[in-house]
């Protein structure tokens, strides 16, 4: 494996006079709760690499968080902390500010569960920067192509309906579509919590996707949250199957299929819920399809004939492998 450089001492420095530190994330965000779920939820876009990794964060029944322009991840974990603690968003944004000697350079939001926001766009971050607050949503941007972006992000917010993940989604498009970012976008990212936490990331985390580097972000963003709801019919699927329930599973295995009809994982299971409910023929060319474009297919079949995964008493696999 090739030796990966580093060259200087990086972009944070902790010397005296050495400016704001923190990571040179110039971007675009929102954070919002869903009054009618309690979802909490942050989107980002950006031109600097892996924004996802910096700029938002979230914890079921805590807060929703963006941190950037010179960002201090710090603001991110420790906002939702101090709010984990008992401190409101305003008060958690507040204390992360009077720490920070230079937070004139940073723009941050937060939303808690009860729907405060609290947001602040520090004089030194570079123009254009702003924000906007609404009722249980921020958005705020810096280095953008033209002023007042924000404004558009939190009327697109507002007249999107439907989920949560879509409508932050369609508020990074509005401020994509007036300019964005004056360097273009490469990264972008999307974390939606449940409004209460179970303890259980499994449930309490219903997106938490990122795209690195793209020449479409969004695009891409919109690609994996609709290949993640798939897979979360396909996941219900897998419980209603291995508990006997092979209506239900079937469903959810159709419901995932439809969403993503190209995933080949998904048509698997599909195949395996048809054939255990009795529909061999249609199962069948399903199985032949996938047999044809990789002989694992055809072992994975045969695993799963031979564990306990299927219902007490089902041999449906193992008569299709047998044709």
């Amino acid at each position: 494996m090739l030796a990966r450089r580093r060259s200087g001492p990086g972009p944070a420095s902790s010397k005296p006079g050495a400016g704001p530190g923190g990571l040179p994330v110039a971007t675009y965000s929102i954070v919002a709760r869903a009054a009618e779920t309690g979802q909490l939820g942050v989107a980002v876009q950006s031109h600097y690499f892996s924004v996802g990794s910096v700029s938002p964060h979230a914890d079921a029944g805590v807060a929703a968080v963006t941190i950037q322009s010179f960002a201090k991840p710090s603001y991110g974990t420790e906002g939702l902390r101090l709010i984990r603690e008992g401190a409101s968003a305003h008060e958690a944004l507040a204390t992360l500010r009077g720490r920070d000697e230079h937070a004139e350079y940073r723009q941050s939001a937060m939303v808690d569960t009860q729907g405060r926001v609290a947001v602040y766009t520090g004089e030194r971050c570079i123009p254009e920067a702003g924000h906007h607050a609404g009722d249980g949503y921020a958005c705020l941007g810096n280095m953008l192509l033209e002023p007042g972006i924000w404004k558009r992000m939190g009327a697109a917010f507002e007249s999107e309906k439907g989920e949560l993940v879509d409508r932050l989604i369609v508020s990074l498009e509005a401020a994509q579509a007036a300019g964005g970012d004056l360097r273009g976008r490469r990264s972008a990212a999307v974390i939606v919590v449940n409004a209460e936490s179970s303890g259980d990331p499994a449930v309490d985390v219903l997106f938490n996707l990122r795209v690195e580097d793209h020449d479409q972000p969004l695009q891409e963003l919109n690609r994996l949250v609709t290949l993640k709801m798939a897979f979360h019919h396909n996941s219900r699927g897998d419980h209603h199957l291995r508990n006997g329930d092979v209506d239900a599973a079937l469903r959810e295995f159709s419901m995932a299929v439809s969403m993503a009809p190209a995933h080949e994982e998904l048509i698997f299971w599909q195949a395996v819920a048809m054939a255990v409910a009795g529909f061999r023929k249609e199962a069948e060319p399903l199985f032949r399809e996938l047999f044809d474009s990789s002989s694992n297919w055809r072992l994975l079949a045969e695993r799963v004939a031979k564990s306990r995964y299927l219902p007490a008493g089902s041999h449906a696999l193992d008569e299709i492998l047998a044709r």
